[in-house]
């Protein structure tokens, strides 16, 4: 095997770094059935990663309120009756107000304006060009309303007070299966912690509810509509997943977010931000016995909700395969997307070892496309194993006068070497102890274990931690080989073909140069920067990308340079208009 993965598996294995990759947390019930998993550690001093999981995301989601998981992500930021407000009694007033307005207009939208987009007299039910004269008058009002409970709002206090208090890196995600809240706190500020959590639990208002929803619909625009692909993703996912849940975003339906109700939000809070769905996360420099009666003597004031009903609809055996073409203003690039197996399913981990085989510059995917045929400018495959079902792709886009076309055959040929002939034993090794090393690496820092720790056990248990290295060693050459003659059926396949449309100016080559990853990045900053006409905000941007950019990755530079040129751009076209 290279001198590289045999000094690090010879390391690993000499030092006992293999019985290392076992964590051991402590499992702290309270009586409300809220679960927190505690993990001590020194390596960093006097820091604390803390966090906590909500089991829930867009497949516990139904049609008519789908994206409110990750809608939620963002209420939870809104503070809380003493965090937030100057007035609160105001504040509460201005809420039931505007929850009352919203009401009526809501009733209108599905009654009349429904009706009249379905008669063809209006293109889109929920416009405000297409308002009555009743209906504007309320919208006054309403706006009228918005605009004091901006006023009366603290923005940004949640955040502040921990700021000041030395904590860094407050955020979240939602995903299909859970919603993730995490920040770094120094050790002896951990009570600020257990408190400010427990009061946003315990005292959630929703506040600016209807104002965020517009923040919710340009996240949309800007991560999906404004990229060159999004959308034709969002449909390729609704074509793959026929029954599943899994088949709508993350981000929600544009009529949903305009839908659904202050009281559809608050009874979707009570089922599933019980403490009974939740499982908090503490690594880092504290002690189990200082700890545990601080979580005790907050999180336990958290009354247990109902139990969350299970996701039942799973889907549908494929029996044909599906094809999407679409045109775009993108590099012609190819997706070939199978059915495969939920996390921790007895098959996922071969299926995990056949991707490390195909990928990186070493793999099989790189050396066939990118270096030997030359067709691709990027090849990779993976394993996409959520809670309930699971995906497997290949990716890839064009390189040259390459088409589509030539990426599937390619793609076909090295899938049918991998059915035929077994994995040599070197090859396996070799990405067996990768995987090993990258397994290590991943416990070193409390946040990424803090991370690790909140998923899997949001999914079904964190011990998937202890277990998935040994599994992965496990798998043999004959795993592999099995498992790509069992999902990689043409029946069982979806498969997206992009090519650029007709017409199209062509990409600008200094974009086109950078990897395909950093060219998304890049498309979505500079779509950001053109919905911004405040000059001097994007100057402040532009001085802190200048700053920053020399302590990025030397692989970004360019990327970061290109996005530097284009904001500039975007401040100069600004300031030309002012003067005119």
């Amino acid at each position: 095997m290279p001198t590289r993965f045999f000094s690090v598996f010879c390391i690993l294995t000499s030092t006992g770094l293999l019985h290392a990759q076992q964590v051991s947390p402590e499992s702290l019930v309270l009586d409300n059935g809220m679960e927190f998993l505690l993990m001590p550690r020194t390596e960093q001093p006097n820091s604390v990663a803390a966090g906590w999981a909500a089991k829930v995301g867009s497949v516990n989601e139904r049609p008519g309120i789908t994206g409110i998981s990750h809608f939620f992500e963002h209420m939870m930021f809104k503070g809380t009756t003493t965090i937030g407000t100057h007035d609160a009694q105001r504040d509460r007033e201005i809420i039931d107000e505007l929850a009352e307005l919203r009401h009526q207009l809501r009733d209108r939208h599905l009654d009349q304006q429904y009706q009249r987009f379905l008669a063809g007299e209006i293109d889109d039910p929920w416009s405000k060009d297409a308002d009555d004269e009743e209906m504007a008058e309320i919208r006054t009002a309403f706006t009228k309303l918005l605009e004091e409970q901006r006023e009366n709002t603290v923005k940004d206090e949640f955040d502040q007070v921990y700021t000041k208090m030395g904590a860094s890196g407050m955020n979240a995600f939602t995903s299909h299966d859970f919603t993730f809240y995490f920040i770094n706190v120094p050790s002896n500020k951990f009570e600020l912690w257990a408190w400010m959590e427990s009061d946003r639990l315990n005292d959630s208002v929703f506040r600016e509810f209807y104002a965020e929803r517009d923040v919710v619909h340009e996240e949309r625009r800007l991560r999906t509509e404004s990229t060159p692909t999004g959308i034709f993703q969002e449909q390729f996912d609704a074509m793959f997943w026929q029954s599943s849940p899994y088949s709508w975003p993350v981000i929600g339906w544009t009529s949903d977010l305009n839908s659904y109700t202050r009281e559809q939000a608050e009874e979707y809070y009570r089922t599933y931000y019980g403490p009974g769905n939740l499982v908090g996360v503490i690594v880092g420099d504290f002690k189990v016995e200082e700890v545990k009666p601080v979580i005790e003597k907050y999180f336990s004031r958290l009354k247990p909700g109902p139990t969350p009903p299970p996701v039942v609809t799973l889907e549908m055996k494929q029996l044909a395969e599906k094809r999407m073409y679409a045109e775009g203003d993108c590099q012609p690039q190819i997706e070939i997307r199978y059915h495969a197996v939920p996390w921790r399913h007895a098959d996922s981990y071969a299926l995990e070892m056949m991707s490390e085989v195909l990928n990186g510059r070493t793999g099989r995917l790189y050396k066939a496309m990118v270096e030997g045929k030359e067709i691709a400018a990027t090849a990779s495959a993976g394993l996409d194993s959520r809670k309930y079902q699971g995906a497997y792709s290949f990716s890839a886009e064009c390189k040259k006068d390459a088409t589509p076309e030539d990426l599937e055959a390619a793609w076909e040929e090295i899938l049918t070497e991998l059915q035929q002939n077994p994995v040599s034993e070197r090859e396996l090794q070799k990405v067996k102890n990768q995987v090993l090393a990258d397994s290590y690496r991943r416990l070193q820092s409390n946040f990424f274990l803090l991370i690790q720790l909140g998923i899997f056990e949001a999914q079904g248990g964190w011990e998937y931690i202890n277990e998935s290295p040994s599994k992965l060693r496990a798998v043999t050459a004959e795993d592999i080989r099995r498992v790509a003659n069992t999902y990689f059926a043409k029946e069982n396949r979806s498969v997206a073909i992009y090519r650029r449309k007709a017409g199209a100016a062509p990409e600008d080559p200094e974009l086109a140069a950078l990897d395909p990853q950093a060219r998304a990045m890049v498309k979505q900053a500079i779509a950001q920067f053109a919905s911004v006409d405040d000059v001097d905000q994007l100057r402040e941007v532009h001085a802190r990308m200048e700053t920053g950019i020399s302590q990025a990755p030397a692989e970004m530079a360019p990327a970061l340079q290109y996005m530097l040129k284009k904001l500039q751009e975007r401040i100069d076209a600004l300031g030309s208009a002012g003067q005119e």
